[in-house]
């Protein structure tokens, strides 16, 4: 369910439900975490799902045995934010709920025309992962989070572009090549070089 290949340094992992909208079992969390540490000598790493639907979050009938509050999620996460390559999420369709966590912790996010970003997470009842909503509001400021995980506001992609949430709208049919480009410089660059320059933009700005 979750595919993954390299290719010139690139790595791409894919979730491959889309019967289910590529809702995450805790299966699928475990070999995610896996792939995304095993590609640490990869110069990217690019996240995509299968069909028109990125992800639907947690798996319903795996989210009420326990799987909406598991770590897995902010374990996936960290591990996405601690990938030392370009990470960028390709996002071919909708992200909901507990899905926004890996979305937010790569550092790129193109998506599809027409996708939907919500994370209804105080409706269910759950609190989001601790660090989604940090990661949120250093994107979109903490009004517009607030707008999405209190308000529960469903967001398009041209309200998540204007936001800061996505970085380039890019037609479907181009999606994975455009995701290619966008790394090409790293996988040119001297490993050294690149990782050095993203520890750099992580750097927390100092007065």
């Amino acid at each position: 369910m979750i595919h993954s290949t390299t290719d010139g340094r690139i790595t791409t992992l894919k979730l491959d439900r889309p019967d289910k909208a590529n809702a995450l079992t805790e299966a699928m969390l475990r070999d995610l975490i896996e792939a995304v540490r095993g590609a640490k000598d990869s110069a990217a790493l690019i996240l995509t799902g299968k069909g028109r639907v990125f992800s639907a979050g947690a798996d319903l009938e795996a989210a009420r045995a326990g799987l909406a509050t598991s770590p897995l999620w902010e374990e996936l996460s960290g591990a996405i934010a601690a990938y030392p390559g370009l990470s960028i999420a390709a996002l071919n369709g909708t992200v909901a709920g507990g899905a926004n966590g890996m979305v937010l912790a790569c550092d790129l996010r193109i998506a599809v025309p027409g996708a939907k970003f919500f994370y209804p997470v105080m409706k269910l009842g759950f609190l989001p992962q601790p660090s989604d909503p940090v990661r949120m509001t250093a994107l979109i400021g903490a009004a517009r989070t607030k707008l999405m995980l209190m308000a529960g506001e469903k967001i398009d992609t041209n309200d998540a572009f204007a936001f800061g949430l996505v970085d380039r709208i890019v037609p479907a049919e181009n999606l994975m090549e455009r995701a290619q480009a966008l790394c090409a410089d790293c996988v040119a660059a001297d490993p050294k070089t690149a990782r050095a320059i993203k520890a750099l933009c992580q750097q927390e700005t100092r007065r």
